[in-house]
């Protein structure tokens, strides 16, 4: 597989630059994190490619930075593959840990864009290109962002959309730092539909290696007949195609494509929609330096998640 892009160089500049401590080692990019009432550090480093890990490299990098461990988040490598084979392999030799949990998705939607554009438009689903027809035909339009004010216009679609659905978002400076870091290497955008002047969804778009990502988004409950989401959707497609991207890659999906009772489900049901393919990747893994305090950690750690999910 090829380098995801928060294993780029340029990843770890942004986080550096938001205030979390990034770190180059080994063939791989973690951040490291305060374990509360310690003087100690965990890693966390997702989507690795588990071939390019020097294991001692990192395990030297580890302990000049007081980590206990790293925690390799969903490698980016596909299930049921020779790849994963090989991955486990390695794993198994630096006596990794099959990790407690998992924080990046398992899931994914991958659309090859190196079809042409009549092929893609034809494997949408028929009701997708219908209601993208019907949207644009009625008078939406997508326009790319440019000034701090159709920023603004992207987060508050997208804040809203977390409070609605309920799920985790960063501060605005986060997002902001992203697109204004990649956008000095053409590397972010952010596309939004309007109806009779008013924002129906918003989508941030970034590249990395001819791959097109899509992390982030959100779209407003007002005209949701219009279809805003589909619209951006199609010319997030014609924006990865113009840049020469050979994959856009949809960031997650629902880890049981039909358990519709899946919170993740309709919005996988609608990347799906788009004609891409429903992948799942290997299990995520920990490489553990303390075994005494990485037991502790991982036990509080638990107890938090399931505290969180009975609050939520």
């Amino acid at each position: 597989m090829p380098e995801h892009i928060v294993q780029s160089q340029d990843w770890a500049d942004f986080k550096n630059a938001y205030g979390t401590s990034a770190v180059t080692a080994g063939g791989v990019v973690y951040t490291k994190h305060k374990i509360p009432f310690s003087n100690s550090y965990f890693a966390y480093s997702p989507k690795v490619d588990p071939s390019v890990i020097d294991f001692e490299a990192v395990k030297t990098s580890l302990e000049v930075n007081d980590c206990i461990n790293i925690n390799f988040d969903v490698p980016n490598i596909l299930k049921g593959t020779e790849e994963e084979q090989k991955a486990l392999i390695k794993f198994n030799e630096h006596s990794c840990e099959l990790a407690p949990r998992d924080q990046f998705a398992k899931s994914n939607v991958i659309l090859d864009l190196t079809k042409s554009e009549e092929e893609l438009l034809s494997n949408l689903h028929t009701k997708h290109r219908y209601n993208m027809r019907y949207a644009i035909k009625k008078g939406v339009t997508v326009k790319t962002a440019e000034t701090q004010d159709d920023f603004d216009v992207f987060y508050d679609l997208f804040k809203s959309t977390s409070i609605r659905q309920k799920y985790f978002v960063r501060p605005k400076i986060y997002y902001q730092k992203i697109w204004e870091m990649f956008g000095k290497k053409n590397a972010s955008k952010i596309l939004t539909s309007y109806y009779e002047g008013k924002p129906l969804a918003s989508w941030m778009l970034l590249t990395h290696k001819d791959i097109l990502y899509y992390p982030y988004g959100g779209s407003s409950e007002e005209f949701k007949n219009m279809h805003g989401s589909t619209v951006v959707g199609w010319e997030a497609i014609l924006l990865g195609k113009k840049l020469g991207c050979h994959t856009f890659d949809m960031w997650g999906a629902s880890e049981n494509i039909d358990d519709t009772e899946d919170p993740w489900w309709g919005f996988t049901n609608f990347k799906l929609r788009f004609g891409g393919t429903y992948v799942k990747y290997m299990d995520s893994y920990d490489y553990v330096l303390n075994s005494s305090m990485y037991k502790m950690f991982t036990t509080a750690n638990t107890l938090r998640w399931k505290l969180l999910r009975v609050i939520k």
